[in-house]
């Protein structure tokens, strides 16, 4: 099973980007972003649950990022909007097989898959 994230690059202060997460072959019960930052640990971003499309958002992105899924091509996205500096960092797209709670999708070992990552840079 390959996870592929793909869409980042460097975008200017106050840009968006979308990022998005194709899983090769098969959909997952649960997807997620997780980012970290040169320097710092990863941190989770965004969750959705394919099934019924429950998303969980870290608080400190609320209002900024937005997590989405397309059913028909079987990939999930991170819209980032309003970006800053401080969200430069390695992207990573991850997949469970199971359809987690709410409470359980910010965890990194709620999630088998994981991509290698794409690097998102914000810079004027």
């Amino acid at each position: 099973v390959q996870l592929q994230a793909s869409g980042g690059g460097l975008v200017q202060p106050g840009g968006s980007l979308r990022l998005s997460c194709a899983a090769s072959g098969r959909t997952f019960g649960t997807y997620a972003w997780f980012r970290q930052a040169p320097g710092k640990e990863r941190e989770f971003v965004s969750a959705i649950r394919w099934s019924d499309n429950n998303k969980n958002h870290a608080d400190s992105l609320k209002g900024r990022f937005t997590i989405s899924r397309d059913k028909a091509s079987g990939t999930v996205y991170l819209q980032m909007n309003s970006l800053s500096p401080e969200d430069t960092a390695v992207y990573f797209c991850a997949a469970s097989s199971r359809t987690w709670i709410i409470g359980v999708m910010a965890r990194e070992t709620s999630y088998e898959y994981w991509g290698q990552g794409t690097l998102v840079t914000v810079s004027a």
